[in-house]
């Protein structure tokens, strides 16, 4: 027995081998003197290698060590160049930007809605003070242009064709009857425009009547109509001051609305149908109208009182409302935001008649229980 023996590899232990019978026990170690014995460190237990590979190792052919060389070897905590480690530590993530400060935005062009707002002001006091005939003209060509802006939109988005012609030409002598004869002139001409409607429609092919002259008539109704309440507004002796009332009031619904619900607005009034629109600013527009109301009666109209304003404050409010969900409606259902470009920072002339086309009714109607027909 060689001393510098360290034992047969093949065994994986020191002592007898079981790899067949005949081969001789192995001393365990090298013979050492007892000086040595605590230079001498313990060698580790290696697994055996078969001799032709395994099962588990066919496709290695070799055996794996699961720790250090030695017992007192310290394990590495570093992979060596070019080793990927097997679990790495995850990196700590990077940290982000900070978002930036959301700032409220009106959504439209404030200046050029603000300057087209002051100069349509303008012209229409300068015709409503001066003579009355060319304030009822300012107000069909008001109709006019937005039926044709509804009428367009109809066809674009729905392929839905409203006659025009006769919507125009029907709607513009109803707002003249309706300020020459009254309820009944109004009345009148919506009968014969809805008639000239369904006889218009039938020099062109069947197919799509009935919704085409559907919605003509809602037309007609929609925006002539509605339209004639202001004419009749302009019939009565301070005319004038009534309609100028009924301007004040829904611009000042508006105004409250917007700047209330701008500033405190957190609780949606009617997402589905305009998502800007809150509980506070309707509360808003119900305080600023029912302030300018009471003002307007006190001090404009013939005969008014103050607490008749306030109620005619809160009926505009509730109008003014509803009559711009309604236009929203309507767009939502055409897939569009405005219905034209006409007024800049306004949209078309259909965005600002939303909340004054229902709105003429029922001023004209509490003026009329309020101080009489005039």
């Amino acid at each position: 027995m060689n001393d510098s023996s360290w034992g047969t590899p093949q065994t994986g232990y020191w002592g007898p081998s079981d790899h067949g019978p005949g081969r001789e026990a192995v001393p365990a170690g090298p013979t050492y003197d007892a000086h040595q014995a605590q230079q001498t460190r313990p060698m580790p237990i290696v697994p055996d290698v078969p001799e032709h590979g395994g099962d588990q190792d066919a496709d290695r052919g070799v055996a794996r060590l699961s720790g250090p060389l030695f017992r007192d070897e310290p394990t590495r905590a570093r992979p060596l160049p070019g080793e990927v480690p097997q679990n790495p530590e995850p990196m700590p993530p990077a940290p982000q930007p900070a978002p930036a400060p959301h700032k409220k935005s009106a959504g439209r062009d404030l200046g050029a809605a603000i300057g087209v707002g002051v100069g349509l002001g303008a012209v229409i006091v300068a015709s409503l003070f001066v003579v009355k005939a060319v304030f009822v003209g300012v107000i069909s060509v008001a109709v006019v242009v937005g039926l044709w802006e509804l009428t367009k939109r109809l066809d674009e988005r729905k392929g839905v064709k409203a006659p025009l012609v006769p919507l125009a030409i029907g709607g513009a002598a109803m707002v003249v009857a309706g300020y020459a004869r009254g309820a009944e002139g109004a009345w009148v001409a919506m009968a014969l425009t809805t008639l000239a409607v369904l006889v218009w429609r039938m020099t062109a092919p069947p197919e799509g009547y009935l919704k085409d002259v559907t919605a003509g008539v809602f037309a007609a109704f929609y925006v002539p109509f509605l339209a004639t309440f202001v004419a009749m507004l302009l019939r009565a002796d301070d005319g004038p001051w009534r309609v100028l009332t009924f301007l004040l009031l829904t611009v000042v619904s508006d105004t409250g609305a917007y700047a209330v619900g701008w500033r405190f607005g957190k609780h949606k009034l009617a997402p589905r149908i305009s998502p800007g629109k809150t509980r506070e600013g309707l509360l808003g527009a119900v305080g600023f109208s029912m302030v300018a109301g009471a003002l307007c009666m006190q001090f404009l109209i013939d005969d008014g009182v103050w607490w008749q304003g306030l109620l005619l404050g809160l009926a505009v409010a509730a109008s003014a409302t509803l009559g711009d969900l309604g236009e929203s409606m309507i767009k939502r259902d055409l897939g569009i935001k405005d219905m034209g470009t006409l007024l800049p920072g306004h949209g078309g002339i259909m965005d600002r008649l939303d909340s004054l086309l229902p709105t003429a009714p029922v001023v004209w109607l509490l003026l009329v229980i309020f101080v009489g027909a005039g």
